[in-house]
């Protein structure tokens, strides 16, 4: 498995960025293998929300887990502010860097992961496909 280690810097959009890392490389199947960092704005969708919250304040990148492809990417965030209370949910645009974000993506060969849309749920759901 190859590896893309990129540290984002403040005020960068750190899903956009992914997003652009990975759809400039033209990355098939990739995920998130760890994310450090941290956040001024937060933009989250939580459970079975539609519409995404948002959330200012200085807040710590406690996790970050992900599933990317140029298809289309389907990531979620844990963030923690100054009293540890952590907020888990759909990683959004708009999620702004206050001091860095340190990420390792996990590049994966001989597949590719797609977007297709399900009628049983209503979004559009991973499809994988290998192709070795």
């Amino acid at each position: 498995m190859d590896q893309i280690v990129v540290r984002l810097h403040p005020g960068q959009d750190l899903k956009k960025e992914i997003d652009r890392l990975i759809e400039n490389q033209s990355i098939k199947a990739a995920c998130i293998l760890t994310c450090v960092g941290s956040l001024t704005r937060a933009m989250l969708r939580f459970a079975n929300q539609e519409n995404p919250e948002e959330l200012k304040g200085h807040f710590e990148i406690v996790s970050l887990t992900g599933i990317l492809s140029k298809d289309g990417s389907h990531c979620h965030i844990a963030i923690a502010d100054k009293r540890g209370t952590t907020f888990g949910a759909h990683l959004m645009d708009g999620c702004i860097i206050y001091t860095t974000a340190e990420v390792v993506i996990g590049i994966i060969p001989d597949y590719s992961f797609l977007r297709k849309f399900d009628p049983q749920t209503g979004y559009p759901e991973l499809k994988i496909v290998y192709s070795k």
